[in-house]
């Protein structure tokens, strides 16, 4: 069978090095074995627990696209869309949520997660509790065979499993693809914040975004969260948990070097600030390239509303395959 790709990212906001670091490096890397890969722009599975602030989504649509191609996501290999821009999907999700109980979706850990972390208690939307049939419908609509997700959204991709196997089993037809879940490899987790506080997250605001000006990137780097019993350049300081090192661990070439300065670190005689400028220099050659081209990208709005668009008419088109193919096998296409 042929290997399809779907992934995607929420538009909430610009994307970080976090989002670089998780997924975007991997997608560049899959583009260029030549795989056939859709990925979607999620802006209404955004709107789900966002509804009452649409231009928070709405302006951020263009600003994932212009990280996406600042990466070296190229458009004429793979195939970037606007969820909303594809009808298909709402009526592809009205007949998979049929397939699931209300009880089930409460089983969801993924969901029960996120339901906790956003404080929804009792006050839960709708779409935000159903939004795992939602992602059925996006990864069953473009035949995707491999779905690349962190740990936590496993849960997810069961459960789009669940819904083909149960759709093609009452329906009496192979009709919908079971995907696999792409976990990243066991050493690429989550990227920390420069709080050290959890993972780099928008809400949290404690990342280095993929946009940032030499100057802020220097700015946050001066402020990473170190060793606190770390005073003196002379005393000892702790390695784990030290936000530097974890970032020199992932983006310093030099591995041999970043562990004489961890030895050095925790003898004492080894100052945070040195470390920092390392990294900030590190950190500046790494994303130079990425905000350059970002910066040019960006002198054409027209023109990725253009890719927006004709990515978009290209998704729908592989979704009405899939819809036609779901109405037969369930004997709704009354005129066809």
């Amino acid at each position: 069978m042929k290997k399809v790709i779907l992934t995607g990212d929420r538009p909430t906001g610009k994307l970080h090095l976090g989002h670089y670091v998780g997924s975007l490096q991997n997608r560049v890397m899959l583009q260029k074995e030549n795989q056939d890969m859709y990925i979607m722009i999620a802006d209404q599975q955004a709107l789900t627990d966002n509804a009452d602030n649409p231009k928070k989504i709405i302006e951020s649509v263009t600003e994932v696209a212009l990280d996406y191609l600042a990466v070296g996501i190229d458009p004429n290999k793979t195939n970037i869309f606007i969820q909303s821009q594809i009808p298909q999907l709402a009526e592809l999700t009205a007949y998979y949520l049929n397939l699931v109980t209300v009880a089930r979706l409460h089983r969801n850990p993924t969901v029960k997660q996120e339901i906790k972390d956003k404080n929804f208690n009792e006050s839960i939307p709708a779409g935000f509790f159903t939004y795992p049939v939602s992602q059925a419908a996006d990864i069953t609509a473009f035949g995707a065979t491999h779905v690349p997700v962190g740990e936590d959204q496993k849960p997810m991709i069961e459960q789009t499993r669940e819904i083909v196997r149960d759709f093609n089993r009452i329906y009496n037809k192979e009709v919908l693809v079971l995907p696999e879940a792409v976990l990243p490899p066991q050493n690429q987790g989550r990227l920390v914040g420069i709080d050290g506080q959890g993972k780099m997250s928008k809400s949290l605001n404690n990342g280095i975004y993929l946009s940032d000006t030499p100057e802020i990137i220097k700015q946050k780097i001066m402020k990473m969260y170190t060793d606190p019993n770390h005073i003196r350049v002379e005393d000892p300081g702790k390695v784990e948990g030290n936000v530097v090192f974890t970032y020199l661990d992932i983006f310093d070439p030099n591995k041999e070097e970043v562990n004489l300065l961890k030895e050095q670190y925790q003898k004492g005689g080894l100052g945070d600030v040195k470390l920092k400028l390392r990294l900030n220099e590190i950190m500046q050659e790494m994303l130079e390239p990425i905000r350059l081209r970002r910066e040019e990208f960006a002198k054409d709005k027209a023109e990725i509303y253009n890719i927006l668009k004709q990515g978009s008419l290209k998704a729908e088109e592989r979704a009405q395959k899939t819809l036609d193919d779901v109405k037969d096998a369930m004997g709704i296409n009354y005129f066809k």
